[in-house]
């Protein structure tokens, strides 16, 4: 059976919201949640930041969904602090929190001041990160010198099981590369001709037979006006390939970046519809093409809408 899980922007909403959210998600039958991990915002109109991890263990404790987290360490997170976080939560809540790993945005590691080193080397440096948070939960003591830099650093509170460690990937070419060394992949939704490559890289590099999450970003509305203007405002920024996604500095350049976007952009980068009917046929091209977990961002700000309306149709229909 697929697993499908609400999508918890932190970007958009305060923590205290995405928490009622997160809980009326689980009453209307989405069984797991994903939330970014940002220190900004993407733009002023989304307008929030609150802090992931933090979130993560007070939406542990009072749901029973399973948590993931988007991460990237290396530059504002050193690895051995993003390892005793997630320790930490799979001791209290065995099994329930994951971690997807990436390269980052500048958006969000420009505050240590450190630049922005090239794709190539933000890699060489996820890489690294990897390596010693799988030691670090094995219990070894650390100390790694490269591109990052560990001393002696040994996790006291271990979970009993070695948590997930997902990579993301959106281009085909990290995706083969991720498959050589994550437990699964996440990556976002695209038409299926875009995002059958990824799925095939990812398989070829190592992927085969491990999991694969999709994060699908979407707006739903009562009708399809409200839905396009919804997206629009709030998504605008984030329909540009990956490449200007990760190397902007601050949310005024997303902003002025989607100046020149228009609505009729958003198609493809975006699910825009208010039939229901549409989105169980979108999340079935999904499912077919060997999706274990669909992750729904309803990038509009009507979430209890999309909530009540996907927990009553969508969510039955993929089950069925």
């Amino acid at each position: 059976m697929p697993l499908i899980g609400f999508h918890a922007s932190h970007e958009q909403f305060p923590p205290s919201e995405l928490l009622r959210l997160c809980q009326k998600a689980e009453r209307a039958g989405f069984q797991a949640a994903l939330n970014s991990d940002h220190f900004h915002p993407w733009t002023e109109a989304q307008g929030q930041s609150g802090f992931a991890w933090a979130f993560m263990g007070a939406a542990l404790a009072s749901t029973g969904l399973s948590f993931g987290s988007v991460t990237a360490p290396g530059q504002r997170y050193h690895p051995a602090i993003v390892a005793q976080a997630l320790a930490t939560l799979n001791e209290m809540y065995p099994g329930r929190a994951w971690m997807a790993l990436g390269s980052g945005q500048y958006l969000n590691e420009a505050i240590t001041g450190t630049g922005w080193p090239a794709k190539d080397l933000r890699n060489a440096r996820l890489k690294e990160c990897v390596d010693i948070l799988r030691a670090l939960f094995r219990g070894e003591t650390v100390t790694h010198r490269g591109l990052v830099t560990v001393e002696e650093a040994k996790l006291y509170t271990r979970p009993k099981d070695m948590p997930l460690l997902i990579g993301a990937a959106v281009s085909p070419k990290t995706a083969e590369w991720v498959g050589s060394w994550a437990d699964g992949l996440i990556t976002t939704a695209r038409p299926p001709e875009e995002l059958r490559p990824v799925v095939e890289s990812f398989r070829k590099g190592g992927g085969e037979g491990k999991p694969m999450f999709l994060k699908v970003q979407l707006s739903y509305a009562s009708d399809d006006e409200l839905a396009r203007e919804g997206a629009y405002n709030q998504w605008a920024s984030n329909i540009f390939a990956n490449s200007v996604l990760t190397d902007l500095r601050a949310p005024a350049q997303f902003q002025e970046a989607a100046s020149v976007v228009q609505p009729h952009d958003l198609d493809g980068p975006l699910r825009v519809s208010s039939s229901l009917q549409q989105h169980v046929d979108w999340l079935g091209e999904d499912l077919r093409l060997g999706f274990d977990r669909l992750y729904l961002h309803n990038v509009n700000r009507d979430q209890d809408g999309f909530i009540e309306a996907f927990g009553a149709k969508v969510l039955p229909a993929l089950a069925r």
